[in-house]
């Protein structure tokens, strides 16, 4: 019986999906940057955003992170910490004496990630049966335990005190056992964590993956999407959309069918938040066809918390209320994006208050949400929903042909970002609105099973990918552009290594497949020989000399690391590492 209501409620779910989301053509998009939807934030936060900026004005700029401050947890009620806070003694700038506001943070606070506690993984054993069995060279494989008893490190649960007073913490109240991602982040965060999956499944700590899930799913039937991460500040975006990746990839470790059941119903409610007026566009074709797409676009309008004297700083140089609003909401755009911060996003390279990342459809967020597509169709065919399956594979369909239409450059042999016009919908296609920068991005396509099958685009593209620029010494770069921002030239990151060279590995190709384990070779030589030097992985690495990690941005370079390790695991798990090939960066 339970069984049986179960898919009632799923094919139930699901009507109440269509019905909602008609009609999807007949929808027109006027928002403008700063005149969209914002959810509020909590009376914690703001108040915590007032400590922050009264730090910045007592310690100063050097060494200074703008997040341990909305990360702080409070001891008692909001409003004696308050009263306490007002009555501390100012200088004309706003600044308080160094003693009287340690004294006060000591007195008020908990501190920042006090609120998460050690959590030994259920699963985890020091060398699991059939671990990475490809990897021969025993200096390797001693390395690659190491990299799987981080796992450890890195495993957490929400303290009870979220539980019991949750107005006291920023921090959100998980039920199950959390992965961070490590150093500054240390709470959930939500693309990371397809990585982290791909790493833990590699180590073969299924229920690990599947509590991760679980506490996404939580976050998304809370909040009606997957938050950026766990904190109440990051309730007004989401990140990139993999949890259908997730469920996906925990399916076919473990062909459990309860698993995928329970997460189909979040999973279309998900697909339905992507897919609404804010974030899906018209875009008319050259053969004046329709397309549906979708772009970034966080609910807010404001300096985001977590660096909120940092972008109060960057807007000061607009002189208007909507004009600042409308730059927050770029700013928590790229955030969004994952890539916080890129050239791609900007009008102007060189100048990040030309932001524009809400009119940009991206490549790779409509690959995503493509894979999304195809995810449930699969799923739902696998539990009997072949309604809901063929629904979603129609939808797939029509994506396909918008990639064709949209995307794709034939003379670069690469998929182009596409700029919108400030216009009402549909826009129509202009192959000038492409943007012809080289990103890493530009490849990502390449991932999705309908891309990698065709073997002439394949090779075709894999030959651009070798003449782009974006091949160096230790990995893929993400731009051509070395802007001093972290999601630039040189840095490389381990998610698009690895949806790069899993899409080339997965060909048909001979030569795509060769350039996939040279890339993967690259990158494990980078992040052995790096955590050689330091006994750490780095949340990113500098691509143009082997062993070196990453740079720019906004804060320094931080360890741990979540997907870092997980992309090693898993690239180590797909192409092995012989006997007698050496590590080292010679």
């Amino acid at each position: 019986m339970a069984s049986i209501r179960e898919n009632q409620f799923l094919f139930l779910f699901y009507v109440l999906f269509l019905l909602q989301s008609l009609p999807p053509m007949a929808a027109t998009h006027s928002h403008s940057a700063y005149s969209g939807p914002v959810i509020p934030t909590t009376p914690l936060v703001s108040f915590l955003e007032r400590v922050q900026e009264t730090a910045l004005q007592t310690y100063g700029k050097s060494n200074f992170d703008p997040k341990e401050y909305v990360d702080l947890s409070l001891k008692s009620n909001i409003s004696i910490t308050r009263d306490a806070f007002d009555k501390l003694p100012r200088t004309a700038n706003g600044s308080v004496p160094v003693d009287d506001l340690e004294s006060f943070i000591g007195k008020y606070f908990n501190g920042a990630g006090d609120d998460l506690v050690y959590s030994e993984p259920v699963d985890f054993v020091p060398e699991p049966h059939e671990f990475l069995p490809k990897v021969e060279n025993p200096e390797v494989r001693a390395w690659a335990l190491e990299i799987h008893a981080l796992w450890k490190n890195l495993s957490r649960k929400v303290s009870s005190s979220v539980h019991d007073h949750p107005d006291f913490h920023t921090l959100l109240p998980l039920s199950k056992p959390v992965m961070v991602p490590g150093s500054r982040f240390r709470e959930v965060y939500y693309w990371d964590s397809y990585w982290v999956i791909r790493g833990v499944l590699a180590s073969k700590m299924y229920e690990t993956a599947k509590a991760v899930v679980t506490n996404l799913i939580f976050l998304l039937d809370t909040y009606g999407h997957v938050l950026n991460g766990a904190r109440a500040y990051y309730t007004n975006r989401s990140q990139p959309p993999l949890l259908s990746a997730m469920v996906y990839e925990i399916f076919n470790r473990t062909s459990d069918v309860e698993f995928v059941r329970k997460s189909l119903p979040p999973l279309i409610k998900e697909y339905r938040f992507w897919n609404s007026e804010i974030h899906e566009l018209i875009i008319r074709d050259a053969e004046l066809n329709d397309h549906s797409l979708n772009r970034y676009y966080a609910m807010w309008n404001k300096p985001r918390p977590e660096s909120s004297t940092i972008d109060q700083e960057l807007a000061s140089r607009f002189m208007n209320v909507s004009e600042k609003q409308q730059f927050y909401r770029e700013l928590a755009s790229a955030a969004e994006s994952g890539w916080d911060f890129s050239t791609r996003w900007m009008r102007n390279s060189s100048d990040i208050t030309t932001l524009a990342t809400t009119t940009i459809l991206p490549v790779d967020l409509n690959i995503f949400i493509l894979r999304m597509e195809l995810d449930i169709s699969f799923l739902a065919k696998t539990i009997g929903e072949n309604t809901v399956s063929d629904d979603f594979l129609r939808a797939s369909q029509k994506r396909q042909k918008a990639f064709s239409s949209i995307f794709w450059n034939e003379n670069m042999a690469q998929w182009l970002d596409y700029w919108l016009n400030d216009s009402q919908e549909p826009q129509t296609w202009k192959a000038e609105n492409q943007n012809k920068k080289v990103f890493a991005s530009n490849f990502v396509p390449l991932w999705i099973d309908v891309f990698n099958s065709d073997i002439h685009l394949v090779e075709k593209v894999t030959k651009n990918l070798q003449t782009s620029g974006l091949l160096c010494a230790a990995g893929i770069a993400t731009s051509l552009t070395n802007s001093g921002q972290q999601w630039d030239f040189p840095n490389g990151w381990a998610p698009l290594q690895h949806m790069i060279v899993e899409g080339l590995s997965r060909s048909a190709s001979i030569d795509a497949r060769r350039v996939a384990e040279k890339i993967a070779e690259r990158w494990v030589r980078t992040n052995y020989v790096a955590y050689k030097k330091k006994g750490v992985m780095h949340e990113k690495y500098n691509v143009e000399k082997c062993g070196d990690y990453g740079g720019g941005g906004e804060y320094i370079s931080q360890t741990g690391f979540g997907w870092s390790n997980g992309v090693v695991l898993a690239f180590l798990e797909k192409f092995g590492w012989p006997k007698n090939k050496t590590i080292d960066c010679n």
